[in-house]
């Protein structure tokens, strides 16, 4: 079998130029990596929040933060506001990080439970610092110097531009050695003895030849789908939103330190406030709405002017049936889409790309590492669904046909196990590597209002006044940290202050950007 040595990868866009930077950045000039896009296809580009194992992503790539917020106009996410998902009317926030500190053995949720049910203790947003300091409008990275404090525990991801995000890694990616071709792919060759892919053909007539391919061609899977017929699992009766439109719109005050996801009348809305623009869009069920009323709906509840057309999209949430089929890769939307209700779309890019290094194929393609691969990604993409499906299931809305089919659907049964600990004793097993952690389900369980019929029997092993002063001490310490922080706009401004810009690039068409001062 013939040693790996050069890589093809197929579309540009996030999870295109993801994978180059990466891939260039860890394997050190040993492949030979060619990225080929066209000018004349353009990219989905809606996804602009993330989650913060981002960080770990750039660390990798030897980012400077600074750097790489001024290049894609980027501001702070503290977590994400859902407005309308309970009932109509009601607002919470999935703040990253830790909730309040553990106890003796337990988590401060069930301390917080038993004082609330008798009227002992405060809203539940107070009990966690990165929900109250963005309730608040403040931010600051967690200081190192304060471990133990919940200054030194504040979790944070990104707000950015897709397309700047791109063009910035492009030329990452390209001073890293990694050739861009320009062209459309207009044939994919197959081999007669195994069906591995052995080239593709552009409309000019090239043949590009390659070892391996990662297909990140989008929605279409031009190689994982239309040439291997991998297949597609539909999730779609358990996430009926199959629509999207998005649409930016000026920036206006005050620039929030989250993302904010309320709920309409047959799916929910977005908001990412940037530097230079707030993203928007609409997520729908179309066999319960019209594109036209969604549209007018968005329009509506823009803060400001729009600056751009609407962006119409359709999808069908799910994945393919094998992420890895021989020795074709697919990651973005090539490999899947879920709704980018908890900002999870660059994140799949970004375990993909490693679990494909964690794996790396050899001489020849093994089936025990492909079959590995697949175990691993169906395992996340499942538990991220489940999370997703959450949110619609606990819902206790009735005012629309879509809502209510929502509350009656059926879901997965690893969620219903989930769903039933929870309500049992307000308890969360996180299992494996999945994404969520406890304090995700926590917080969208609470904030929703699924209330636990209990807390831990163990709560009741201490004294009353002794919890009471322990919920106590812990909001009180909470809201004197956020006290001292700064309003997000302002630390923007002092630290990743970017240069304005009239219309941000929608993809990696325009010449890549000189990196300001990359840390790789």
């Amino acid at each position: 079998m013939r040693q790996l040595n050069r890589i093809l990868i197929v579309g540009g866009g996030s999870a295109g130029w993801m994978t180059a930077a990466l891939l260039s950045k860890l394997l050190k000039g040993r492949y030979e990596i060619t990225l080929v896009e066209s000018e004349l296809i353009g990219t989905v580009g809606v996804g602009e929040a993330t989650i913060p194992a981002i960080k770990k992503y750039n660390e990798l790539l030897g980012l400077d933060e600074a750097d790489f917020m001024l290049a894609t106009q980027g501001t702070y996410k503290m977590g994400i506001q859902f407005n309308d998902w309970g009932h109509l009317g009601e607002s919470y926030i999935h703040g990253f990080g830790v909730i309040g500190r553990e106890l003796e053995w337990l988590r401060c949720h069930h301390y917080w439970l038993k004082m609330n049910a008798l009227g002992r203790a405060g809203p539940f947003e107070n009990f966690s610092i990165n929900t109250a300091a963005a309730l608040q409008n403040r931010f600051m990275r967690p200081d190192p110097r304060l471990p133990e404090s919940p200054l030194g525990r504040i979790g944070y991801a990104y707000h950015f531009d897709a397309g700047l995000f791109a063009r910035y890694l492009r030329g990452l990616a390209e001073s890293r050695g990694v050739v861009r071709r320009e062209g459309r792919i207009a044939g994919v060759q197959l081999g007669s003895d195994d069906g591995f892919v052995r080239s593709v053909t552009l409309d000019d007539g090239a043949v590009l030849e390659a070892d391996l391919f990662i297909d990140c061609s989008g929605f279409r899977g031009l190689i994982i789908e239309e040439a291997l017929k991998t297949g597609y699992d539909d999730w779609s009766r358990w996430l009926p939103c199959d629509r999207a439109i998005a649409m930016p719109c000026e920036r206006t005050e005050p620039l929030l330190p989250y993302t904010r996801a309320t709920a309409r009348d047959a799916g929910w809305q977005w908001r990412i406030p940037l530097q230079h623009r707030t993203g928007n869009g609409c997520v729908y069920a179309s066999a319960f709405i019209g594109d036209d009323e969604v549209e007018a709906t968005l329009r509506a509840h823009l803060d400001g002017a729009p600056t751009g057309e609407p962006n119409r999209l359709r999808f069908v949430t799910g994945k393919r049936k094998r992420v890895w089929n021989r020795n074709c890769v697919a990651l973005g939307l090539a490999a899947g889409f879920m709704e980018p209700l908890e900002s999870t779309s660059l994140h799949l890019i970004q375990t993909g790309v490693l679990r494909l290094i964690r794996l790396w194929p050899g001489a020849g393609f093994d089936p025990a590492d492909i079959a590995e691969f697949n175990r691993q990604t169906d395992f996340e993409y499942e538990r991220i669904r489940d999370f997703l499906v959450l949110h619609y299931k606990a819902t206790r809305r009735d005012d629309t046909p879509f809502w209510r089919h929502c509350r009656e659907m059926a879901i997965p049964d690893t969620l219903q196990r989930k769903i039933d600990l929870w309500m049992a004793h307000a308890r969360v097993v996180r299992e494996d590597e999945e994404l969520f952690a406890e304090e995700s389900w926590i917080q969208v369980f609470l904030g929703q209002g699924w209330t636990p019929r209990g807390y831990d029997p163990l709560v009741d092993v201490l004294d009353e006044t002794e919890i009471e002063t322990f919920v106590r001490n812990v909001e009180t310490t909470i809201l004197k940290c956020v006290a001292v922080m700064p309003e997000h706009a302002a630390f923007v401004a002092k630290h990743v202050k970017a240069a304005p810009i009239e219309v941000a690039p929608s993809g990696p068409r325009a010449a890549a950007p000189v990196l300001l001062r990359s840390a790789g």
